[in-house]
């Protein structure tokens, strides 16, 4: 659908205030992630049996993966981030639409100039 010249600022507006609040949304996300994350480093720190840092990174991420919470926020994440890439996308496309719709009114108000430039000088 195309819109009129007219109408493509506050499209433009609304698009751009979509894809920041996916990006707030993908921020929140990053959060609980980072909660649960550390809630997995506060676990595997107090396990006296692990006497490394490859085991501790291995306990941490069997942690992790046992944590429906943690799959459904990864999961969540990477939907949003999807999400924001097509928002982004459609914001783009309007930008690069409401450009070509000037350019188009442009070329028109100049073609109705030179017609009357031309009729000026036939005499009509």
């Amino acid at each position: 659908m195309k819109l009129r010249l007219d109408q493509y600022p506050s499209a433009i507006a609304q698009a751009s205030q979509h894809v920041n609040e996916l990006e707030q949304n993908i921020a929140e996300v990053r959060y609980h992630i980072a909660r649960l994350e550390g809630n997995a480093d506060m676990v595997v720190a107090f396990e006296a049996a692990l006497k490394n840092d490859n085991q501790r990174k291995a306990r941490r991420f069997e942690v992790l993966q046992v944590n429906n919470e943690y799959q459904r926020a990864i999961d969540a994440l990477n939907r949003s981030t999807t999400e924001k890439a097509n928002a982004f996308a459609h914001l783009e496309r309007l930008r690069n639409e409401f450009s070509v719709a000037k350019l188009e009114a442009r070329f028109a108000i100049a073609q109705q100039l030179s017609g009357l430039e031309s009729r000026e000088l036939v005499g009509l």
